[in-house]
């Protein structure tokens, strides 16, 4: 297993990272793809545009996918160096860890992160700023995520959709969560794709287990990954795809 999800982004940079997997690698057997009220969005800037800098030279993909947010122009895809340009405290840190003064230890396990913390002010900041949240759906990022469902099929690579748990409060929050929630209802049984929602699991009302509305904490991580190992070994999904 391996965990290919890229921070901060909707299903358009996800997929991105999806088809340069496949280029030169063996495909997957199974996806879990984790859906939420920001799958189908699209932001305006590119957030950690700092992460594309060592691969986006001359690379196409990179390049069509990165290109309509705000971050990079053109020429940054095709002179060299340009894309550094302004890019001081990437260039003060990288220089430190070539000269030795910053040590680059391992953080990650197989691509998963937990973050071992307690509730933050997120959500409060959120409350105080907008009465709800409306899910603005891109309409170019629901045309690609139902493509990505039909490659898989043709490539008999199986999916599962997951909505991990949430906050009910932060649920409340979103104006149009029923809305979302009815488009991976609609691709899972037009497809016949297992939806697994743990919107109304016993985690979801329990503050302890998130460091804000939408993302669980290390503990919150630990007891929903048992649960869904719990519910894929019960599943006929896997079975048949390992010993």
């Amino acid at each position: 297993t391996y965990n290919l999800g890229i921070e901060g982004h909707c299903f358009l940079l996800q997929y991105l990272r999806h088809t340069m997997l496949l280029e030169k690698n063996r495909k997957p057997k199974v996806i879990i793809i984790s859906v939420d009220m920001f799958t189908l969005q699209k932001r305006k800037k590119l957030y950690n545009l700092e992460q594309f800098l060592p691969y986006m030279l001359w690379n196409k993909e990179i390049k069509a996918a990165t290109i309509n947010y705000e971050g990079f122009v053109s020429l940054d895809y095709e002179l060299p160096l340009v894309r550094y340009y302004g890019q001081i405290k990437t260039l003060e840190k990288t220089t430190r860890f070539f000269l030795g003064y910053l040590s680059n230890p391992v953080k990650r396990i197989k691509g998963f992160k937990a973050k071992d913390d307690s509730w933050n002010t997120d959500f409060d900041k959120a409350k105080s700023s907008m009465k709800s949240y409306v899910v603005k759906l891109n309409s170019d990022t629901l045309l690609l995520f139902e493509r990505f469902i039909a490659e898989c099929k043709s490539q008999n690579i199986k999916l599962i959709f997951v909505y991990a748990p949430e906050y009910i409060e932060g649920q409340i929050f979103t104006k149009n969560r029923d809305e979302v929630i009815s488009i991976y209802t609609k691709y899972s049984h037009q497809y016949n794709i297992p939806f697994y929602d743990y919107s109304n699991d016993s985690i979801s009302y329990q503050k302890r287990y998130f460091y804000n509305s939408n993302h669980l904490n290390k503990t919150g991580a630990e007891l929903f990954t048992s649960r869904l190992i719990d519910t894929l070994k019960q599943s006929k999904i896997i079975k048949g795809i390992s010993n």
